[in-house]
């Protein structure tokens, strides 16, 4: 269990600053990612459009909650 959470924030946040960033690695990533989807008939999408009133709305209440959070810690 974590006793000092600002604590671990803060050594978190040096770790990733301190990592330096592998493009090529990233790249791999990525194209193992679309690979993965291409074969489980992801990609192509027949429809772009499909699905994005569900993410509008999953967006509005992320962005509401992010924000209400930030003004209550203010």
């Amino acid at each position: 269990m974590i006793k000092n959470s600002k604590l671990m924030r803060k050594l978190e946040r040096e770790l990733i600053r301190k990592e330096k960033v592998d493009v090529v690695r990233n790249f791999q990533i990525v194209e193992a990612l679309y690979n993965e989807a291409f074969e489980l008939g992801i990609f192509p999408l027949k429809n772009p459009l499909e699905g994005l009133e569900t993410d509008i709305k999953i967006a509005k209440v992320i962005n509401s909650i992010r924000t209400t959070s930030q003004e209550d810690n203010n």
